[in-house]
C-alpha cells in the first residue's frame, strides 16, 4: 500500500492511494478502529491493522480525489529520526568542496579524499529534529542565517516493530515501509559549525528542514530497496541521478548497528544519507529563493517543495 496522511477541513486523516493514484481511501473517516486515527496508530497496530487497512482499501467506504486534499508528511512526527551517511561517492565528492566556504588544504579530487576508517567499519549517523518534518507541496523556509541552502536526495525506512540487538538476517522483518527524504541543509552554517568537532546542529535543525513523502510505501511493494533509481530536479532541470544500489551500508547493517544494546521502536525513521551526486554541494551550486525541488525514486513517488525566504529579522 501507499499510505498517506492528509489534511481534511483542518483535521489529520490517514488513508491509502487507490489504483491509478488519483484517489484516496480515507481510513479515518471510514472506520472507528484505533488504528485508523493516524499513521503511528496504524504502524503500532501491526499485522492485524495492516490486514484491516488492506481490506478497507479493497472496499473503501470514504473516497477523496487526491487533488482535493492537502498531503502532509506520511509520518508527521516520527518517534525518532536518524540520518546516516551510506554513500561513499557523496562523502568523497562533498569533501572536495570545502574551498567554497574558505576552508583550504583539502583535496579537490574525490579519489584523493581521505575517508576515515570508521566510516567503512560502521554506519555513522546523527539524530534529526523530528518536530521539523513537513510533506510534499509544503514550502521550505530558508533560515535567516543561510546563504547556501541545499537539498539532499535520500530515502529511508520506517520501523514497524520493536527490537534490540537485531541480527542482520532478521532486520528486514522490522521494516514497515519506505519513503523519500529531502534533508534540506544550510551548508554555510553546517561547514562553520562542524569545525567544532560536534554536530551537525543548526545546519540541519530549522523548521521545515526534514521533508518526508509523498507517501509511505509498505515494504511488500519494494522487494529490492537496493535497485531504485533516484533523481533530483530543480525547476524541472535534472541536477542529480543515482542508484540506491550504491549504498555501502545497507538498512540491514543500519538496524543491526543501531539496536546494539539499544531498543528501537515502531515509527522510527532512518535515512540512507545522500546518494552520490545527490546534492548541490557536490556540484558547487546551491538553491535560490523561489526554486522548486523535486525528488523522484522508483516506486516511492515524487516529493516536491518550493523554497521561500524566512520572515525572521
Amino acid at each position: 500500500m501507499k499510505l498517506v496522511t492528509f489534511d481534511l477541513a483542518g483535521a489529520r486523516h490517514v488513508g491509502a492511494l487507490l489504483p491509478g493514484e488519483t484517489r484516496i481511501a480515507d481510513f479515518t473517516a471510514g472506520s472507528d478502529a484505533p488504528w485508523s486515527r493516524d499513521m503511528l496508530a496504524l504502524i503500532d497496530g501491526g499485522e492485524v491493522a495492516l490486514a484491516q487497512a488492506r481490506a478497507m482499501l479493497a472496499a473503501p467506504r470514504v473516497v477523496h480525489e487526491l487533488a482535493s486534499v492537502r498531503l502532509l508528511a506520511p509520518l508527521p512526527e516520527p518517534r525518532q529520526m536518524r540520518d546516516f551517511l551510506c554513500f561513499e561517492k557523496h562523502l568523497r565528492q562533498a569533501r572536495t568542496q570545502r574551498h567554497l566556504f574558505g576552508i583550504t588544504g583539502y583535496p579537490t579530487d574525490p579519489a584523493k579524499v581521505d575517508v576515515p576508517k570508521i566510516w567503512y567499519e560502521e554506519p555513522v549517523y546523527y539524530k534529526c529534529n523530528r518536530f521539523a518534518v513537513v510533506g510534499t507541496g509544503h514550502d521550505v523556509v530558508c533560515p535567516s542565517y543561510c546563504r547556501m541552502l541545499d537539498y539532499e536526495l535520500e530515502f529511508g525506512i520506517v520501523l514497524g516493530k520493536r527490537g534490540k540487538n537485531i541480527r542482520r538476517e532478521d532486520a528486514r522483518s522490522h521494516i514497515f515501509g519506505y519513503t523519500i527524504f529531502n534533508d534540506f541543509s544550510a551548508r554555510d552554517q553546517q561547514m562553520r559549525e562542524m569545525q567544532g568537532q560536534l554536530g551537525p546542529t543548526k545546519g540541519k535543525d530549522f523548521d521545515t528542514a526534514n521533508v518526508l513523502g509523498p507517501w509511505l510505501v509498505t515494504a511488500d511493494e519494494i522487494p529490492d530497496p537496493y535497485a531504485l533509481t533516484m533523481v533530483a530536479r530543480v525547476n524541472g532541470v535534472e541536477w542529480s541521478r543515482g542508484s540506491s544500489g550504491e549504498m555501502h551500508h545497507k538498512f540491514e547493517d543500519i538496524l543491526a548497528h543501531v539496536s546494539k544494546d539499544e531498543t528501537v521502536y515502531p515509527g522510527e525513521f532512518m535515512g540512507s544519507g545522500t546518494v552520490g551526486s545527490g546534492c548541490g554541494l557536490e556540484q558547487g551550486r546551491f538553491l535560490s529563493i523561489g526554486d522548486t525541488v523535486e525528488l523522484e525514486i522508483t516506486g516511492l513517488g515524487c516529493l516536491r517543495n518550493r523554497v521561500v525566504a524566512s520572515t525572521a529579522h
